[in-house]
């Protein structure tokens, strides 16, 4: 469910994501794993953005994992490293706080290869920056802050003032479904609309 809801939010609102990861507010559209090398590889985890200029290469992982998807970043490296004219930033998202040293791991070795990455860790981002953008408010209760129920309360007023109907609802469902990762339901159910997060997750993730 976490990662259906982050790669919902990566393809829906990738400017937001580019302003965040990028520094500009570009459009990007999503490049599927079957445009390159990638079929045989389990790539459940993997979103590749790309606009005129670049491409954005993103995990997001609750927790580090045993085994970095080294093979998977390898062959997608190779395969963009095809495209000359376009550079790539690939980025690990990590959701939940942890004291393990694998969210700090910025490279793997395979063989003779090494590559590095960038790491970002939500908890140590501040509450403030997530507020700024639409796509990015459901990671504000992650965020670093004093106190996330504030935080989240803070967050559903930002979605609330959002014209649109279907994407204040979205932005509400996601915002419960990732605070979860922080909060008990009970209080995330309080703060937030009980019946937007009810939303079938069929119909929000479509």
């Amino acid at each position: 469910m976490y990662d259906d809801t982050c790669r919902f939010l990566a393809e829906h609102f990738s400017a937001d994501f580019a302003s965040w990861l990028l520094g500009e507010p570009v459009e990007m559209t999503e490049l599927k794993p079957s445009e390159l090398s990638l079929d045989p590889i389990r790539t459940d985890a993997l979103i590749l953005l790309q606009s005129v200029a670049s491409f954005l290469h993103l995990e997001f992982q609750t927790l580090p994992k045993e085994k970095f998807h080294s093979e998977c970043w390898t062959i997608l490296f190779v395969d963009i490293a095809k495209i000359p004219t376009k550079p790539m930033r690939q980025v690990v998202i990590y959701l939940k706080q942890t004291s393990s040293e694998r969210v700090y791991q910025t490279s793997f070795e395979m063989e003779n290869t090494r590559h590095e990455f960038e790491v970002v860790r939500i908890w140590e981002q501040p509450a403030s920056l997530f507020l700024q953008y639409p796509g990015l408010i459901p990671f504000a209760a992650l965020s670093q802050s004093a106190d996330a129920e504030e935080t989240l309360r803070q967050a559903a007023q930002r979605i609330d003032q959002i014209a649109d109907s279907t994407t204040q609802a979205n932005l509400m469902a996601a915002s419960g479904i990732l605070a979860g990762l922080k909060l008990e339901d009970e209080i995330v159910y309080r703060i937030l609309r009980r019946d937007i997060m009810q939303l079938d997750s069929a119909k929000f993730f479509s």
